[in-house]
């Protein structure tokens, strides 16, 4: 455990930082998993509406910090290129 009042404090906010981000990984791999199952089953319909709602979360993943921009777009590009293959 920190000793100095400024490493307690630190401790605190990526603490706060941590559950606050949580929320926004965990709702990101939810969508991303959606369109996953849809490919494997089989349902394009499916999948690329479920894909139509994973890209505006993976995109707000890089904006609030989450992810790198080009793990975003490997993402992205992996899910379309299995879709576009079904």
């Amino acid at each position: 455990m920190p000793n100095i009042k400024s490493a307690k404090k630190r401790v605190r906010l990526s603490e706060d930082r941590r559950i606050h981000k949580k929320h926004y990984m965990t709702t990101m791999r939810t969508q991303i998993k959606r369109v996953i199952s849809a490919i494997d089953a089989g349902d394009k319909e499916a999948a690329v509406a479920a894909y139509a709602v994973a890209v505006p979360e993976i995109d707000s993943g890089v904006t609030k910090g989450l992810i790198h921009k080009n793990k975003a777009a490997r993402h992205k590009s992996r899910l379309n290129s299995r879709i576009r293959a079904l």
